[in-house]
């Protein structure tokens, strides 16, 4: 069976960013793990701050568009996203609010898995929970288990992989779960969400 169709992006534009970095390994684990994944950047689904009236006019715009078109043809999203005051960030809740008004709404019925990095000792993990939130409610399956790096400033070497094999195995291990999870939704098969079997 082939491996399932991907979206990755980090929800952050700083080029530095920790969770550029992390997104990248995820991504390249998953392909090591058979997955087919289109990385993006998050720049390329600029866009404005939701507004009804635009919406109605001129439309949608270009960026929720691509990221829309992007959803639509994988089966699940992995995303790697910043922790901003105990919550997501605002630009990546306004993207998923543009791309919810698409129809059809892309998000319903894929999988996801979510990773956050950030120099605090918890590494994200609150504004994952938040991310959560949204995400299910528009009918995206995610993982049960979800990826926090704490003090990320030290944790990538200068060829972008994680210093500590501790922490490596444990991101290569949730990927490969996450793997078979998606697998098992796009092949249909009915899955128990809270064992992962």
């Amino acid at each position: 069976m082939s491996g399932p169709r991907l979206l990755a992006f980090a929800a952050s534009f700083r080029r530095n960013s920790w969770n550029r970095k992390l997104i990248t390994l995820a991504a390249d684990l998953a392909r090591e793990g058979g997955a087919d994944v289109d990385l993006a950047d998050f720049r390329e689904f600029d866009m404005p701050l939701y507004d009804g009236d635009v919406q109605a006019e001129p439309g949608i715009p270009p960026g929720a568009e691509e990221m829309a078109r992007r959803v639509a043809a994988v089966d699940g999203i992995v995303i790697a996203s910043p922790e901003y005051n105990f919550s997501m960030p605002g630009t990546l809740k306004n993207a998923i609010d543009w791309v919810s008004r698409v129809k059809p709404m892309p998000f319903r019925g894929k999988t996801g898995f979510l990773l956050a990095a950030s120099n605090g000792q918890v590494g994200g993990i609150r504004g994952l929970w938040q991310l959560r939130i949204p995400l299910e409610g528009l009918g995206v399956t995610l993982h049960p288990d979800m990826y926090a790096l704490p003090w990320a400033s030290k944790a990538f070497g200068p060829d972008g992989r994680l210093v500590e094999q501790e922490r490596l195995d444990r991101l290569r291990v949730m990927i490969q779960r996450y793997l078979e999870m998606a697998r098992k939704l796009a092949g249909g098969t009915a899955l128990n969400p809270t064992t992962g079997s």
